[in-house]
């Protein structure tokens, strides 16, 4: 079924504010999850938002956060999230980063003690209107075997760069560093489909297409699925991003992140508080003129958008593309809910008395 995103918006806000959220808050976090929904990442929409509420009702997310800098230097910060929603914690933290760019050329800003982010997309195009490149990464629930592991070690750890262009849209780079974010995997659950080859193992670390693969005790696998097809790149990649989320800032890494899901307990023995995020802004003009850049940038875009295609296959894509395309579509038609989350939302709707 369709629905509007504008009746999304004021139903997820209005969520959000009977778990008592401030008015600003509760807007912003609506606004980075619908995002998710309009840019094709149904995964991480309002298909996360009785995710929220569960932590809420358990205690694991502050509604009311006290979000402060704990420590800084001209050009960077480590932020504390106070249990906060990543969903407000990240954007503060991102215009952070911005400001401290402004003043210096580039900001950077680890946060701890944060909960789940949305879309990492959001935050590094946060930068785009300033003529800065953005850049956004956070860890996440431990539901991912390094190569050569059965052991569940790492999130899906995703990573985000976003670059302006002139006259072109701009480039837009968000993706997990595993071979398919959970999310995809809780869509093809809902559709009782199997999960493609290199996404999943079964317990043991063999390879597996069972969508619930994980629920039974497997993992997620990195990018590229197997040390053939590049998987140790994916691992490695993973493990940069948890570092520099959360080594860096204080928060828990590896196996102690916190998981999304509130019928599982956090680690009783934290090595940091939270979940961790990593963010960075760099001044365009802090290397080169920023117009001139952007120039440039459009030349680079449009010699890729024309390179030869594999017959029978479709045009090159950029960065950003398809995400940007469906939003356009999505603002107009509507946002497509499947049948599982539309249930789940109408019960969380009943649980507060509002209707969906």
């Amino acid at each position: 079924m369709l629905f509007s995103y504008s009746k999304l918006f004021q139903f997820t806000k209005s969520i959000l504010l009977k778990i008592g959220c401030t008015e600003n808050e509760a807007i912003l976090a609506a606004d980075v999850l619908l995002s998710a929904d309009l840019r094709g990442v149904d995964s991480h929409g309002v298909a996360r938002l009785s995710g929220y509420v569960r932590l809420w009702e358990k205690g694991r997310i502050n509604s009311q956060p006290n979000i402060r800098l704990v420590h800084e230097t001209p050009s960077t910060a480590v932020l504390d999230g106070d249990s906060g929603l990543g969903l407000v914690v990240a954007p503060y933290a991102m215009n952070v980063a911005i400001e401290k760019a402004k003043n210096v050329g580039t900001g950077w800003v680890a946060v701890k003690n944060s909960n789940h982010y949305g879309i990492a997309g959001y935050h590094s195009m946060m930068a785009l209107e300033h003529d800065m490149i953005g850049i956004s990464l956070t860890n996440a629930s431990p539901l991912v075997s390094p190569t050569f592991s059965k052991e569940r070690l790492l999130g899906t750890n995703p990573i985000s760069v976003a670059i302006p262009a002139d006259k072109q849209p701009a480039f837009v780079a968000d993706m997990a560093t595993t071979t398919a974010a959970n999310g995809k995997l809780e869509i093809l659950q809902r559709k009782n489909l199997e999960a493609p080859i290199g996404w999943v193992q079964d317990k043991e670390g063999h390879p597996t297409a069972d969508s619930n693969g994980v629920k039974k005790g497997g993992a997620l696998l990195p990018l590229g699925g197997d040390r053939e097809h590049g998987s140790h790149k994916g691992y490695a990649l993973g493990a940069i991003v948890d570092i520099l989320s959360a080594v860096l800032s204080g928060a828990n890494y590896g196996p102690w992140v916190p998981p999304f899901v509130a019928f599982l307990e956090p680690d009783p023995n934290p090595v940091g508080e939270g979940i961790g995020h990593f963010f960075g802004a760099m001044r365009i003009d802090a290397f080169r003129p920023a117009e001139e850049f952007k120039k440039h940038m459009d030349t680079w875009i449009e010699r890729f958008r024309k390179a030869a295609p594999v017959e029978g296959q479709e045009k090159v894509l950029i960065p950003g593309d398809p995400e940007r395309e469906l939003e356009a579509t999505r603002r107009t038609d509507g946002i497509p809910l499947l049948a599982p989350v539309e249930e789940d939302l109408r019960l969380l709707g009943n649980k507060f008395g509002l209707e969906l």
